[in-house]
């Protein structure tokens, strides 16, 4: 099943996900990078300040090795309720965003993916393992262990400096 490795994972280059078009992708071809993975949602209050802030990040960033992974759930208030394709068109045409988009997922509850299963289990939250809210943020270091986790209220920008301490450029 795709999302399942066959093996306890010991990175997160131990899954295959599907982006938003249905393709498996491989996150070994993110080895050597620096990940901020995020879940995302288009009708939450977050939703511009997060875009917008993951937009400078990535720009700013991915040429030295930064990439941002954006997981649509609409788990939180039903604030991401559009197929695959409208939440594509949304963060490429509001918000000019460049960075992949995956599969809508679940990461909470009975039906929580097995990779957002990977991330909690590294990075304990406030409230336990659960992610609270849209925009909740991991940050994966170049060998594909969570390095951090941060709030769904913390600013991308906010965490600049530990993308840089990863990235090797502070």
């Amino acid at each position: 099943m795709a999302g399942q490795p066959e093996k306890k994972p010991e990175s997160v280059y131990d899954f295959t996900l599907k982006d938003a078009k249905g393709n498996d992708v491989d996150l070994n071809t993110y080895k050597g990078k620096v990940l901020l993975i995020v879940n995302v949602a288009s009708k939450c209050g977050l939703t511009d300040s997060n875009y917008k802030d993951l937009n400078h990040l990535h720009e700013k960033y991915k040429d030295q090795g930064l990439e941002i992974l954006a997981f649509p759930c609409n788990q939180f208030g039903a604030q991401e309720p559009g197929s695959n394709d409208e939440i594509v068109e949304f963060a490429c045409m509001r918000f000019k965003s460049e960075f992949p988009i995956f599969d809508k997922i679940e990461v909470n509850g009975e039906n929580t993916s097995p990779f957002y299963k990977f991330l909690k289990s590294a990075k304990w939250g406030l409230v336990g393992d659960n992610i609270q809210w849209n925009f909740a943020k991991f940050l994966v270091d170049k060998n594909g262990q969570v390095s951090d986790r941060y709030y769904p209220t913390t600013s991308p920008l906010s965490m600049e400096r530990d993308i840089k301490v990863l990235l090797g450029i502070e």
